[in-house]
């Protein structure tokens, strides 16, 4: 049986890389993942995890390392955050376009400025679009879990696209809860051994990264988008044998009572969690209300999200990020997208809230609740809300 214990979440996803079995881990320290590579240098120096650890000087260079490792056919992983996923950016593109299967886990932080370490979603919401399968993780258990799930998908020959789990800084990174651990046996069970499809070997030369003149630019921007896409269905086959062999089931959207509820809040990350103890404040009090929140972020699970809110009246939709100028938030804004042409959608109202690490707490999320039902009321309202600021 797998042991049950209490560990700090960061040592958690250290512990996972190692019962994957990974090759090369790229390590640049930056608060508040450094105690996932600085669990991992551990590992390795004391010989419990058989791989190369390379201390670099930036997180342009992790990233610089991990490709070239993942080229070289190796089963590589990061991890960073905030400023240091920023510094990663411009090679963030790249791993996608070469098909390299690399597992970062970000433990998500507020970006600058002012500067801040604590926890929101801006640094992953800068990063939506460079072409990574994304998922979030609530607790520690999903830490592990989706650690090992992502190896499982980034190496399947249908996708080889890199994947970052996103776990919120400090609120979940730094706090002991208890997980199930798995060992390399029983990961083994789940998880193969990489077999890349091409490698960078001087034995036998391919070319990887060559320009990309007009001529063929348009189209291998749309293979990554195509793969991107189609991963949907490996992503969910993947935690459908994930459940039957360890009895955890995950799905690309997660809800919590939401049969006859005509008001759903839509939330991402850790706070989901205390987003669950106001529903049930709510629903005590017969507020026809339930939580939606997203496990899969990209690709966006369009289908799923359709099917969660059909029949459902009212959306109130929390970010913890802002998309400056487009007047809300990332996740509001996608949520509006994705409800275009649908018959009969819900009204949507934005929220945003929990900004470098602010407390979100369970009366703000009455709070939206009340505020998304009065303006539905009243056929209109504002296009988001920022809630919890303090007046000047």
């Amino acid at each position: 049986m797998p042991e049950r214990v209490g560990i700090e979440v960061s040592l958690a996803a250290s512990e996972a890389v190692c019962a994957a079995d990974a090759d090369v881990i790229a390590a640049y320290p930056i608060t508040p993942q450094t105690h996932i590579v600085e669990h991992l240098s551990e590992l390795v120096a004391d010989g419990k995890l058989d791989a190369e650890f390379v201390p670099v000087e930036s997180e342009h260079s992790a990233m610089s390392v991990c490709i070239g490792s993942s080229a070289a056919g190796a089963r590589t992983f990061t991890a960073t955050s905030s400023q240091g996923l920023a510094l990663m950016h411009e090679l963030l593109f790249i791993a996608p376009a070469l098909r390299t299967p690399i597992v970062m886990t970000v433990a998500n932080r507020a970006l600058s400025g002012p500067i801040s370490i604590w926890n929101d979603h801006s640094d992953i919401m800068a990063e939506r679009d460079v072409g990574w399968i994304q998922t979030f993780a609530e607790n520690g258990q999903e830490v592990f879990d989706l650690i090992i799930h992502a190896f499982r998908v980034a190496e399947d020959p249908e996708v080889l696209l890199p994947i970052m789990v996103n776990l919120d800084g400090f609120t979940l990174s730094h706090v002991i809860e208890p997980i199930e651990m798995l060992s390399l046996e029983e990961v083994a069970r789940y998880l193969k051994p990489y077999k890349p499809q091409m490698v960078l070997d001087p034995r036998h030369p391919i070319t990887m990264g060559p320009v990309g003149v007009p001529e063929v630019y348009t189209e291998a921007r749309q293979q990554i988008e195509s793969v991107l896409c189609k991963s949907k269905k490996v992503i969910t086959k993947a935690w459908t044998e994930f459940a039957k062999i360890y009895g955890r089931r995950y799905k690309p959207i997660e809800t919590y009572r939401t049969r006859g509820a005509e008001v759903l809040l839509m939330t991402m990350g850790s706070v989901s969690e205390t987003a669950m103890t106001a529903v049930d404040a709510m629903r005590e009090k017969g507020i026809p209300v339930g939580l939606m929140r997203f496990r899969l972020w990209r690709p966006f699970p369009l289908e799923e999200f359709r099917r969660a809110v059909k029949g459902v009246k009212v959306l109130a939709v929390m970010d913890r990020a802002i998309s400056y100028g487009a007047q809300g938030g990332p996740v509001c804004t996608e949520v509006r997208s994705a409800l275009f042409g649908e018959s009969d959608p819900p009204q949507v109202f934005g929220f945003v809230a929990g900004l470098g690490g602010r407390d979100i707490t369970t009366d703000m999320f009455k709070e939206m609740v009340a505020k998304a039902m009065g303006y539905a009321k009243k056929g209109k309202g504002p296009l988001y809300e920022m809630i919890g600021v303090r007046e000047r």
